[in-house]
């Protein structure tokens, strides 16, 4: 099921424009392997849903574990289809999580790096942004 808010301050909000480079969330900190974003945009809970979906499907056997680092936490409205100009804004009609190049979407632990790659090769396909697979940083 897609992830939404239990409950917002405002019910609807401003488009905005995404600005600038990811300066939080944008390091592997849960797992050994991230999926990082390349390019601004919006993801869907749906989307996110079907990414957690086609990565599960995949490591189920070998025991890996998947985080997903980011959640819709902005209402997208929109007026129905033919409807003429004025008469306010419209309702929502999907929550979608804000996304930064370099913010990291989801991430997998105890995995082999040949099973992260085809993981997130799957999950690539679903994202309506550029994304690459990066590792963690030992420091």
């Amino acid at each position: 099921m897609a992830s939404m808010p239990k409950r917002v301050k405002h019910r609807k909000v401003q488009r905005g424009r995404i600005k600038g480079n990811a300066s939080r969330g944008n390091t592997v900190v849960f797992g050994d392997f991230g999926l990082q974003a390349m390019q601004p945009g919006w993801l869907k809970a749906q989307t996110i849903e079907a990414g957690r979906i086609a990565a599960q499907q995949y490591i189920r056997g070998s025991g890996g574990k998947l985080y997903i680092r980011v959640f819709p936490h902005r209402s997208v409205t929109s007026t129905p289809l033919e409807t003429r100009m004025g008469k306010g804004k419209g309702e929502p009609e999907f929550w979608a999580a804000t996304i930064r190049p370099g913010t990291v979407l989801y991430e997998l632990s105890n995995v082999t790096e040949e099973q992260a790659k085809i993981t997130f090769a799957r999950l690539a396909h679903k994202m309506p942004m550029r994304v690459r697979m990066v590792k963690r940083r030992e420091f």
